[in-house]
């Protein structure tokens, strides 16, 4: 095992284009560590300069204290799991996972013991005899897995192993790569673009976004303490909400309503007044009809849409005088509107109005230019 380090990491193709931003990273020693963002915002580029497959512009990767920019992957020490398995489709389960030790030339009998182990640890040990084709796409990933923990190296590298299977299958598969690196303890990093495997996998989450990490944290402050727009936009589903409104003797003002901000907010604050940009979760609206706390600030809504899910009913709606911010992916025809998780006791249906009560204790403060957080952290 050993800590992976981005010194001051930066790739420019010839084209000009940056693909990786100047990223300056330590994943620990034992750490499963996920980079996650868009399409093209760089990780798996990243990814790519640790295993060695993609040269470096500038900086230093080191592992386990070594510089490896001029290694060849197969001297790093590191093993690679990738989103298409990669299997050989000629070999049996059994070679496929023990390729590795055959090139390392170790004695039949010794490859044996170590890819039944491995075999056992995966719960895949009733396959060896087969081959590629007669397996599911889960038990592929599981072989594909089980090639990467024979070698035993010092980290393990995922570009989006589990994408290629059905939701039921990664959920499955997701719990199962949690035990796995608990048993292991290997220094890992993870590629997704997907923030449900970011927040329930990973222990640390490098959010990247054009090139450059935004911020990297757990994936619960991430989540509660996002540091600019992009990160609370990415993070979460359905996204936040984004409103503009201004900053002003303790309170926010939203269109025609003011709110009074909780002593704890106001306290880290960098900004006494101004123009702002403010940040709600789906979560921290709810039905006037049905809430459980005291009074809070009350805005009148129209319903749009409503998505009932058994546990929870999502509702998309206006409210006059609220100037929403458009930030990230949302359908044209719900451009405008803002979202909210409800209880599934709520009677919300389209086309009605709703009183909506708005959880202060649950704002967002960001600077309406840059979109950097107004938040101490």
């Amino acid at each position: 095992m050993a800590a992976i380090e981005f010194d001051h990491i930066t790739k420019r193709f010839p084209d000009g284009t940056v693909a990786v931003d100047d990223i300056e990273l330590t994943v620990a020693d034992g750490e499963f560590m996920i980079f996650v963002g868009p399409s093209g915002c760089g990780k798996t580029t990243a990814l790519r300069m640790v295993a060695g497959l993609e040269e470096i512009t500038s900086g230093e990767i080191r592992i386990g204290g070594k510089v490896v920019n001029d290694l060849e992957p197969p001297d790093r020490d590191i093993a690679m799991v990738f989103q298409n398995y990669a299997l050989y489709p000629h070999m049996s389960v059994a070679d496929n996972i023990g390729f590795p030790l055959r090139m390392q030339r170790l004695k039949k009998s010794e490859m044996s013991d170590s890819v039944r182990e491995v075999a056992l640890l995966l719960g895949i040990d009733d396959l060896l005899k087969r081959k590629p084709r007669e397996l599911s796409g889960g038990q592929r990933q599981r072989v594909a897995m089980g090639r990467a923990i024979i070698r035993h190296p010092q980290a393990f590298l995922m570009d989006e192993p589990l994408s290629n299977l059905d939701a039921k299958l990664r959920v499955q598969m997701r719990a199962e790569l949690v035990k796995l690196h608990r048993r292991l303890d290997v220094t890992t990093i993870y590629v997704t673009h997907d923030q449900i495997e970011a927040m329930t996998l990973g222990q640390r989450v490098a959010v990247l976004y054009r090139g450059a990490i935004q911020q990297v944290d757990t994936p619960q402050r991430l989540y509660r303490r996002p540091a600019n727009t992009f990160v609370a936009s990415f993070i979460g589903s359905p996204p936040m909400n984004f409103i503009r409104g201004r900053l002003a003797d303790r309170q926010i003002e939203l269109g025609d309503y003011t709110i009074d901000l909780p002593d704890e907010l106001r306290r880290s604050l960098r900004r006494d007044a101004g123009d702002v940009l403010v940040g709600l979760r789906p979560e921290e609206f709810e039905d006037a009809r049905v809430h459980r706390d005291g009074s809070r600030t009350i805005v009148p809504a129209e319903v749009e849409v409503t998505e009932q899910l058994g546990p929870e009913t999502f509702a998309y709606f206006r409210v006059e005088g609220f100037e929403v911010v458009e930030i990230g992916d949302r359908p044209v025809e719900l451009a405008g509107a803002l979202s909210a998780r409800l209880d599934p006791r709520t009677s919300a249906a389209a086309g009605e109005r709703l009183d909506l009560v708005i959880n202060e204790r649950g704002l967002h403060l960001f600077d309406l230019e840059s979109g950097e957080s107004l938040v101490g952290r």
